[in-house]
């Protein structure tokens, strides 16, 4: 394809089986070409009924799809013989000699292997769907006629994006980086504080590429993922839609819960381990329990960039009513761990009569810090919860000055 026949919207094909790396290439292309016609599955049969349905202007496969591999997908549309040839970019996790040798005589446009070199891929996609110095402009879609913001609201909470990031990814990821490539302990000590960058990365290292114990904790995450991987999902949720705030309303909230999740996880640390029970867990579940509220602000933000009104009373009303459904429908949509997912649900309240050590350390965090700074600690060391740890007022005391 070159750039006297460049379709005027392009339509794109990628079939990718890896729910994450999926939702990343989406992401990379659209950030190329806005207003392309995207077509995504995750195995190799849909893909090859979609191509005897529909003509394409860019393929992206990866070569270990189900059913019907990548490279099958390559030599079939090779067979068709159409002229140009139709662009196809081929991506694998195999980068041995003899696997190249064996896509070559297909003619791949590019071969790129996991993890992928967004910046490599970026340029292929801007050289296959660009003319040079081109660049594509997408207006924001109007509200429908008559669409009410609960309306709105409630058909967002199952596709919604998640959370607004609190850190620059960028950034992060840069002082991150060494001599030596990246690492990791330095990433988990710029990343910890952002609950949708923490969220992603726990769901992305139990999606089904990834078997054996589930992960719970960003630092198991990060250690079960290939390094270039989370690098690359970190960077990649930078493309996304508004996740960077631009109205100040929505943004003082997003402090607020940015802020209540930090300290929440910062005292849930500090308990577990005057506990001696699992610090990183508690951490966890503290730093995503504010995840539906921030991913409602996020929404609200694609509300008023529509042409929606948005007022004080507004926003704290979608909270209230829609917050709590969001963060439900997000860990499930992500499949969290269920054990995780109950101990997010104990920093709200405990139901039953059992509870886990660690669900008392998460809720009697939550409760210290919805505290002001000089409030409350007596009454919370006289709580139900502080009872049932045996942890009292100077324990209380302790973990808040630490």
């Amino acid at each position: 394809m070159t750039a006297v026949d460049l379709p005027a919207v392009p339509r794109v094909l990628i079939a990718e089986a890896d729910p994450w790396s999926r939702d990343l290439l989406k992401q990379v292309l659209l950030n190329v070409r806005c207003d392309a016609r995207l077509d995504v599955c995750a195995d190799g049969q849909q893909a090859a009924t979609l191509l005897r349905e529909k003509t394409y202007d860019l393929i992206l496969a990866d070569w270990e799809l189900a059913g019907v591999d990548g490279l099958s997908l390559l030599r079939s549309v090779r067979q068709q013989r159409r002229s140009p040839t139709l662009p196809f970019i081929l991506l694998s996790s195999r980068n041995d000699s003899a696997s190249v040798r064996e896509a070559l005589p297909l003619a791949p446009t590019a071969y790129l292997t996991h993890p992928l070199n967004m910046e490599n891929l970026t340029q292929r996609l801007q050289d296959l769907l660009l003319n040079e110095g081109e660049s594509v402009y997408c207006e924001i879609p109007a509200l429908a006629p008559g669409m009410t913001l609960p309306a709105f609201l409630e058909r967002r909470r199952e596709v919604c994006d998640g959370a607004p990031l609190r850190v620059d990814v960028k950034t992060a990821v840069q002082r991150s980086l060494g001599p030596e490539g990246l690492d990791l302990q330095q990433l988990e000590d710029q990343v910890r504080i952002d609950p949708q960058i923490t969220a992603v990365l726990i769901a992305a290292a139990n999606s089904a590429g990834y078997h054996g114990t589930p992960v719970q904790t960003l630092h198991a995450a990060l250690n079960k993922l290939v390094p270039g991987q989370s690098m690359n999902l970190i960077l990649g949720l930078a493309l996304k839609h508004n996740v960077v705030l631009g109205d100040p309303g929505l943004l003082a909230y997003a402090e607020r819960h940015w802020q209540l999740s930090e300290d929440s996880a910062e005292y849930a640390r500090r308990l577990a381990r005057m506990l001696e029970l699992d610090h990183q867990r508690c951490y966890s579940a503290c730093i995503l329990h504010r995840l539906g509220d921030l991913a409602l602000l996020r929404c609200l933000e694609d509300w008023r960039q529509a042409g929606g009104a948005l007022d004080d009373e507004a926003i704290g009303e979608a909270l209230d009513t829609f917050g709590a459904a969001y963060g439900s429908a997000l860990r499930t949509r992500w499949r969290l761990p269920l054990e995780l997912r109950q101990l997010i649900a104990a920093t709200y309240s405990l139901e039953g009569g059992v509870y886990s050590r660690e669900a008392l350390v998460v809720n009697l965090a939550t409760q210290m810090a919805r505290l002001t700074e000089h409030e409350g600690l007596q009454e919370l060391a006289g709580s139900k919860t502080a009872r049932l740890l045996k942890v009292g007022l100077s324990e209380l005391m302790r973990v808040r000055k630490i």
